[in-house]
């Protein structure tokens, strides 16, 4: 069974750095795109980045480009998202996701951007 378990959320002040994993298993990660989307409080799900199965294609969100950096090592099945001076409308619960035939989705890891 697919299982995404996403780490390393936690609270930062605004101009931080925080980087998340999002560890894999169950598929063959590196023959699929991987995904990073996020929920704020009170708003719907906004896609944020995306990164295909060898890291030659990569997009991101206008709201984090310049500032967020999605990588991934297929060797070690796990997909990364470094996030540099945080703002605090940054504050969500961030997922992992994946499509393989239908949605897949990790349980969320919490970013809160504070002073």
């Amino acid at each position: 069974e697919v299982q995404l378990v996403e780490s390393g959320g936690g609270l930062v002040q605004p101009e931080g750095s925080l980087r998340l994993s999002c560890a894999a298993s169950g598929f063959t990660f590196s023959s699929y795109a991987m995904s990073w989307v996020r929920q704020a409080p009170g708003k719907g799900l906004e896609w944020v980045s995306i990164i295909n199965s060898n890291s030659g294609s990569i997009g991101y969100a206008d709201s984090v480009k310049g500032r967020f950096t999605i990588s991934r090592d297929n060797a070690k099945n796990t997909l990364f998202l470094q996030m540099n001076s945080l703002k605090p409308e940054d504050t969500a619960v961030y997922y992992c996701y994946l499509y393989a035939g239908r949605n897949y989705w990790g349980q969320g890891t919490q970013v809160t951007v504070s002073s």
